[in-house]
């Protein structure tokens, strides 16, 4: 686990990690990143035999921290986890149960969302556009693979792992599109469950997709190689490429339906039907009308992912420095915990 500036939580999630059901494991690595506030210091707290603490002086960024982590570790399976996530009783057996398969290398459980007063378009990213996320990564695992898992709680055989480039943002996906990569397979196991909490406001979730869509033309540069691999690279483009491209395509087809509503009347149709839409989007980020609440709030969470898309690619672009600065993480509110910039992890 990598961790920056994550007090808050730490004392409770390390004393959740030592605490798991499953008997096996061997040591928990917490990494912190170059931490300002008390984690250190909560680090080195514990006097637990298995708890290998490990300080970075600077703060570089999760790739490095994880890439601590991994050359210090000595089991034979590599587990990942954040440290907002609450691993359920069971899951990690279920996890380890998949590498019976001598083909897999890679496995993730399901992650399971709580909401809990949420904004309208929020809760919309975290059910309904999350469940759809689920449902098409579940599709890829059953065909082959998916080619990205939830980077929160996911655990691959240590002899397949690969060093992340310092910088990376999504190791949730160049870590299982290089064990792919190596002639295994990824899977979900959705038997195998976690449980985590997304940014209450549409302001917090603006930012964590613009740093995810970011990270995404990052890896395309970093680690071209994850196109030519036959095995998943349709799923590839489908899922991750052309997400990109939307934005861009929604402009185009409001412009040609208007070019073209002057001669057809179905056009003139579209484009007012366009146009009635994305204000129904505008009103749903700004204002949560009861009676227009099921309407508008996947409206606007629509329009908020793909206005984060296109920031995406103006931070990727032109950020000066370290892509990864671009993430502040902001804490979610937990119990009495003290609202603070915490864990980067």
């Amino acid at each position: 686990m990598a961790v920056h500036n994550g007090e808050a939580l730490l004392a409770k999630k390390i004393d959740h990690l030592l605490h798991l059901d499953y008997p096996n494991v061997r040591e928990i690595i917490v990494v912190s990143d170059g931490s300002t506030d008390n984690s250190d210091k909560i680090l080195r707290r514990f006097e637990e035999p298995r708890l290998k603490p490990i300080i970075l002086q600077e703060h570089s960024g999760k790739a490095v921290a994880l890439n601590a982590g991994i050359a210090a570790a000595s089991g034979d399976l590599l587990l990942f986890v954040d440290i907002r996530p609450e691993i359920a009783p069971g899951a990690i057996a279920q996890l380890v149960s998949n590498f019976t398969d001598s083909s897999v290398g890679c496995v993730t459980g399901e992650l399971l969302l709580k909401q809990d007063g949420h904004d309208g378009t929020s809760a919309a990213v975290s059910g309904l556009y999350w469940r759809y996320e689920q449902w098409i990564r579940m599709c890829e695992s059953r065909w082959d693979s998916p080619v990205g898992v939830y980077g929160g709680f996911y655990m691959i055989r240590r002899e397949l792992a690969t060093a992340f480039p310092a910088g990376t943002i999504l190791d949730d996906m160049l870590q299982p599109l290089a064990i792919i990569r190596k002639g295994f397979r990824a899977v979900i196991d959705e038997r195998a469950c976690v449980y985590d909490i997304w940014p209450k406001r549409v302001s917090g979730e603006f930012h964590r997709k613009v740093r995810t869509l970011a990270g995404n033309f990052q890896l395309f540069c970093l680690a071209p190689w994850v196109f030519a691999q036959g095995r998943v690279v349709f799923q590839l483009i489908s899922h991750k490429v052309l997400r990109l491209i939307v934005p861009y395509m929604l402009v185009l087809l409001l412009i040609s339906s208007f070019a073209l509503s002057r001669e057809f009347v179905a056009f003139a149709i579209a484009a007012a039907v366009q146009i009635m839409f994305w204000v129904m989007a505008a009103i749903g980020l700004r204002h949560e009308v009861p009676w227009l609440h099921r309407g508008t709030s996947p409206a606007a969470a629509l329009l908020m992912l793909n206005a984060a898309a296109v920031v995406g690619l103006y931070r990727f672009l032109f950020t000066k420095g370290p892509l990864w600065k671009i993430w502040e993480s902001q804490q979610v509110e937990d119990g009495n915990a003290p609202k603070r910039k915490a864990a980067e992890a």
